[in-house]
């Protein structure tokens, strides 16, 4: 008997031993659940039946749909997106409007001109309408794609009916002494499975569903517009403050954002907002960055927004 208890291991040694056995099992589990996510993730995108347009400096895809004589609504996602988010972000709206829903340089289909700066990101946008046969649109930009779609309304006010801020990225209110040079995930994380792994943080870390991780998929798919995203795309308005006179923008702007978005800061939107010259701010107490709960509304808001225009 007293060699069988010399021959036991410590009981700390078995304690760590069976932690490590656990977490190795978790770790292989959440690899499978990885890869079915992933391959969700590809036939989901598949199923938007996105087109492709060659333009001048490569491909961009983009999905095309709603009602064809409507006023036509230019939807700029946000990161980790692409076609089908653009899509889903105002799906709502397409019995009344034609959507138009790109991917943006690096995300699903599409090609980067240049660096892929938001001026460059915007100069693609004209040429994807010129290639549609296109001349005006309201442009919406979710979340970072607000810096391009405000680009956009700077650039080529002759082609923006109305600029939207939905959930937006926010100019700074004055010229900011500081800013992040690079504004996104540590680059690591822009991969399919150290994201899935750290999805179940969401809630805490973002105020999103965990189950978000599913429209994200798959991010190796997305993971150079992640990137284009991070380091010029998110700092632009900060790091060329004097390139973005929003002041004289020369089109209405329909902001919406809710006041518990932990992504994109309500309090910074609320301060920039009077930087636009003819704006309508409407806010929510909840729905975080998603602004769940609200569609509704939200979709009576851009009804009204569009019908007052008359473009």
């Amino acid at each position: 008997m007293s060699n069988s208890v010399k021959r036991r291991r410590p009981i700390w040694q078995r304690v760590l031993l069976a932690l490590v056995a656990i977490i190795a099992l978790y770790l292989i589990i959440q690899g499978i659940r990885c890869a079915a996510a992933v391959r969700a993730g590809e036939e989901r995108l598949a199923g938007y039946r996105a087109e492709t347009a060659a333009l001048s400096y490569g491909e961009m895809s983009y999905v095309d749909g709603g009602r064809a004589d409507g006023p036509v609504i230019l939807s700029v996602h946000g990161l980790f997106g692409g076609y089908d988010q653009a899509w889903d972000t105002v799906q709502d709206m397409a019995g009344d409007n034609r959507i138009i829903a790109p991917s943006r340089f690096g995300y699903p289909g599409s090609d980067v001109m240049g660096e892929g700066t938001p001026a460059e990101q915007a100069a693609a946008y004209v040429e994807l309408l010129d290639h549609l046969g296109i001349e005006r649109v309201y442009v919406l930009g979710t979340s970072a794609g607000g810096t391009v779609a405000i680009r956009f309304a700077l650039d080529y006010p002759q082609r923006t009916s109305g600029l939207i801020l939905y959930c937006s990225a926010a100019p700074p209110a004055e010229k900011p002494q500081t800013y992040t040079a690079y504004q996104a995930p540590p680059p690591f994380l822009s991969n399919d499975y150290p994201m899935f792994l750290i999805s179940p943080l969401f809630r805490p870390i973002m105020g999103m569903d965990p189950d978000t991780i599913h429209s994200m998929m798959p991010i190796s798919q997305r993971k150079v517009g992640v990137d284009i995203d991070g380091a010029l795309t998110n700092p632009d308005m900060a790091r060329n403050y004097d390139d973005y006179p929003i002041e004289a923008l020369q089109v209405p702007t329909l902001i919406f954002h809710a006041r518990d978005d932990q992504v994109a800061s309500y309090e910074a939107i609320a301060q920039a907002a009077r930087r636009f010259p003819d704006h309508s701010f409407i806010s929510f107490d909840t729905g975080g960055h998603m602004m769940e709960g609200h569609g509704e509304e939200i979709r009576r808001a851009l009804a009204a927004f569009v019908a007052a225009q008359g473009q």
